[in-house]
């Protein structure tokens, strides 16, 4: 149930059962949001620079934005002394089944020691909201950050995994074990691209962006397989602007870092419409529209 290469792939997306969308996002309050450290490129250089009230107005035009589109914001709210939590993509991976109706998620094992404490108020708030909670197992020596690295494909039960820097590939038999789904393995290797979700944003069931550089020979066959489309942010956008940590949350409008012109460019042009947001504030962190946000059914 988990691949790594397209050679092995014994299935088509027609052969996977249907998923529907997403319909509401838990956004978390930026109030304590900083960057007090570093573990990632991008956060270098950056300590102590966010201005929170900037980042607060960001943060509500995010909201305003999923709002606008019909997707109903849940909130949950920031802590003191854990200034990441706002990119609530990382602490879980959340999945649903049609057939029971059951909600649930599984829980993040973070690879950054200053980022552990997050997941246990994300299990208490999902837990609050009805959710099944699901852990890896105890015995399991991984590591693994939720929709930061694990992205449902849309509209099939089929899930790609990112990993190489914050997600071992052992966490993904565990994962697919859990949730009777396949994995598609991606291996990360740049480090500007940390976790899967900021090179790779699928926007349709046959459309997804990616920054290629990100990918090895084998990550991009696989790619190329399982989607008809494949848009190239250019290399400057993807890596400085995160291009593709964009959102689409409905098949046409694509939530995206302000300014990344040949980006929209290229999604125009295969009948996309971007929506751009200023996350400046938390690009100094390594985020921006898809880190700050987690889709739930």
């Amino acid at each position: 149930m988990v691949y790594s290469s397209p050679d092995a792939v014994d299935f088509s997306l027609a052969d996977c059962p249907s998923l529907p969308r997403p319909g509401r996002v838990v956004l978390t309050t930026p109030t304590h949001f900083d960057v007090e450290y570093v573990i990632n490129p991008h956060m270098s250089n950056n300590v102590g620079q966010v201005n929170k009230a900037v980042a607060f107005q960001q943060w509500k035009a995010l909201r305003a934005a999923y709002t606008a589109l019909d997707v109903e914001p849940i909130v949950a709210t920031g802590q003191s002394g854990l200034p990441d939590m706002v990119f609530c993509a990382n602490q879980t991976f959340p999945y649903y089944d049609p057939d029971t109706n059951t909600h649930g998620v599984v829980l993040s094992r973070m690879h950054a020691n200053e980022r552990t404490p997050e997941v246990p108020y994300y299990a208490d708030f999902f837990k609050q909201q009805g959710f099944e909670i699901q852990r890896l197992p105890e015995d399991l020596d991984a590591d693994f950050e939720g929709m930061g690295d694990a992205i449902w494909h849309p509209a099939r039960r089929v899930v790609w995994g990112g990993y190489g820097f914050r997600t071992t590939p052992e966490a993904y038999e565990a994962l697919s074990d859990r949730l009777d789904a396949p994995v598609m393995l991606l291996r990360l290797t740049d480090p500007d691209f940390y976790h899967l979700d900021t090179c790779f944003c699928p926007l349709n069931e046959d459309t997804v962006l990616i920054a290629a550089e990100a990918f090895d020979e084998s990550g991009r066959a696989l790619i190329d397989r399982f989607f008809d489309t494949v848009i190239e942010a250019p290399d400057e956008e993807a890596r400085h602007q995160f291009a593709c940590n964009a959102h689409c949350p409905n098949g046409t409008h694509v939530l995206i870092q302000e300014g990344c012109d040949q980006t929209n460019r290229r999604l125009r042009a295969h009948g996309f419409r971007p929506v751009e947001l200023d996350t400046s504030e938390f690009l100094k962190s390594g985020g921006s529209v898809f880190c700050m946000k987690q889709m739930i059914w």
